[in-house]
């Protein structure tokens, strides 16, 4: 059995090799359907891996509650008239830190205020008033110099750690390190901060899917401790913007909480809506509480539906490529009408003649199989470089191993699926009437 099986696929490999052209470009449907199947899932998973690196950064077993500012009045008056009043107070804080299975609580004060050196400004910056905590939670790490302490935090003292991007923009020519910064306007609260440290770049792009509920760039931040900032600038805030004054009255930018049990992530979270709702008439307009959880969940959601619309759409390439094989292989058996009868008449049976053609339907859907895998490797790993090159951008591709093995699988069931029917046309041939052909 073990001789016949290796004749027969020496001879399907015999007759391919007599139509090398042919042969290739019957299989030419089912090399870019592998291709495109490799290159779509490889382009959601990079996508996925992205969206979950920066998940990590921000801490799966993170909440973060912060303030919303209400929409704006088109009544520019209105804007010097009153104050306006909204967002986390300090008894929200209060009350969130009697939360069960919470390690961290970090509060956060965004002064929105100018940062200057000298001639050079940080026109996107922010100056943040917060715990030493900070850099712990959202997973910032120190490229040089040192974090501010917890002791200094407690005595005020005018010291920082800046993003990445602030030390590009303020210091372009020196070292950051042991320079004065000075957040704030002539006129109005002004604190000189010492830089003790610069923070390496995240890599986190606000607003995109991993990070979406980041309202500001950790590498565009300067951080200094809060109780400098609360004693330095207070609760209210004043800009100058179109002319007119704005006026708002905001105690908490935001609050990290930091889980102990990922388990417990959602269940903190519901218990911190629940409590934000106290004494908000108007419900919860004004805060929002958001997990980095949430959103992987969401990502992966987001990412299943891809690959399955993706896969789906390059799954015609391969039913396309199966019906070319099919009708390929039907000229065959009309062309090679004389040998089935030659070989019926010399004793083959018809389950011998079914074997050899889909032999060649299935060596020729397998070799597609490989080479559509070798070019959706190809194009894959250098889709990122070819972005990069041409738009500056970075576009992630991460090869998964289930559609290298899905595809090729399948490509194999095609050629058997697709070549039944031309091999059992052939089989069913009259052995006299074939050998009449000519």
């Amino acid at each position: 059995m073990l001789n016949f099986l290796a004749e027969t696929f020496r001879l399907g490999i015999k007759n391919l090799r007599l139509h090398k052209l042919r042969s290739l470009l019957t299989a030419m449907g089912i090399i870019f359907g592998v291709a495109a199947v490799i290159i779509m899932v490889a382009i959601g998973e990079g996508t996925k891996v992205a969206a979950l690196e920066q998940i990590r950064q921000l801490g799966a077993n993170n909440i973060l509650v912060r303030s919303i500012k209400p929409p704006e009045s088109s009544d520019t008056s209105a804007r010097t008239t009153r104050v306006l009043e909204y967002g986390l107070k300090r008894v929200d804080l209060q009350r969130i830190r009697g939360i069960p299975g919470l390690s961290h609580i970090v509060p956060i004060k965004d002064t929105e205020q100018r940062i200057t050196v000298g001639e050079y400004r940080a026109p996107a910056a922010s100056a943040i008033g917060t715990t030493p905590e900070i850099f712990q939670i959202i997973n910032l790490r120190l490229a040089r110099g040192e974090l501010f302490t917890t002791l200094q935090a407690e005595r005020g003292e005018a010291v920082c750690v800046i993003g990445s991007k602030v030390a590009e923009q303020l210091f372009p020519f020196k070292d950051p390190l042991g320079q004065s910064i000075q957040v704030g306007s002539s006129g109005r609260q002004i604190a000189v901060l010492t830089v003790v440290g610069v923070l390496e770049p995240t890599g986190l792009r606000v607003g995109s899917e991993g990070a979406s509920m980041m309202t500001r760039d950790p590498d565009q931040q300067v951080y200094f401790p809060f109780d400098l900032a609360q004693r330095t600038y207070g609760d209210s805030i004043t800009r100058q913007i179109s002319g007119s004054m704005e006026r708002k009255q905001i105690e908490l930018s935001e609050i990290w909480l930091r889980a102990e049990r990922i388990e417990d992530v959602e269940r903190i979270a519901s218990i911190a809506t629940n409590i934000l709702s106290i004494n908000r008439r108007q419900g919860l307009t004004d805060v929002d509480v958001k997990a980095p959880i949430e959103i992987l969940r969401n990502a992966e959601r987001l990412n299943r539906m891809f690959n399955f619309i993706m896969v789906g759409i390059a799954s015609f390439s391969l039913v396309v490529g199966g019906i070319g094989i099919m009708n390929i292989m039907l000229a065959t058996v009309t062309e090679r009408t004389r040998e089935i009868g030659v070989r019926r008449a010399l004793g083959a049976k018809r389950k011998h003649i079914t074997l050899q053609f889909l032999i060649e339907t299935t060596v020729i859907s397998l070799s597609g199989g490989l080479i559509g895998i070798a070019l959706g490797a190809t194009i894959a790993k250098t889709l990122p470089m070819l972005v990069s090159a041409v738009g500056g951008g970075s576009y992630p591709t991460s090869i998964a191993s289930w559609s290298v093995i899905g595809s090729f699988v399948v490509s194999g069931a095609i050629g058997i699926g697709f070549g039944l029917y031309p091999a059992m046309k052939a089989a069913r041939m009259d052995p006299i009437e074939a050998l009449r052909s000519d």
